[in-house]
């Protein structure tokens, strides 16, 4: 049996963490934005329900992304006493991580909607 009041606890669990990053965090408010406005796009146009769905899978890999990186800040920030050069790597690469994925994000949003907003503006 599933007990509704261990789920409802875990979800407002995860609630809380994302509500916290999205507090702390600027980056993933502006990922947050920019997804809002995805998904709007996604209301304007026409979009097949492929192109919908590969957009909402590239903003759910950069929203996660973006929250696992907060993780891994947190953890390694838990290092700092003992200050260790790869520190500053891990939160660089985990930094870089998240840039690839805003950008391969960003790309497959301009090869999506560039059709629609060139017949759009271009008559």
């Amino acid at each position: 049996m599933v007990d509704i009041g261990k789920l409802a606890r875990s979800f407002r669990y995860a609630a809380r963490g994302v509500a916290r990053v999205a507090r702390e965090e600027q980056n993933f408010r502006l990922e947050l934005w920019a997804a809002a406005a995805v998904i709007a796009l996604m209301f304007v146009f026409n979009l097949t329900i492929t192109e919908r769905s590969i957009l909402s899978l590239a903003i759910i890999l950069t929203l996660v992304l973006e929250l696992m990186n907060s993780i891994f800040e947190r953890m390694v920030d838990l290092l700092k006493p003992r200050i260790h050069h790869y520190v500053e790597d891990i939160k660089d690469i985990m930094a870089g991580t998240v840039l690839v994925a805003s950008i391969g994000s960003l790309l497959i949003g301009i090869l999506i909607f560039w059709p629609h907003f060139q017949r759009l503006f271009v008559r």
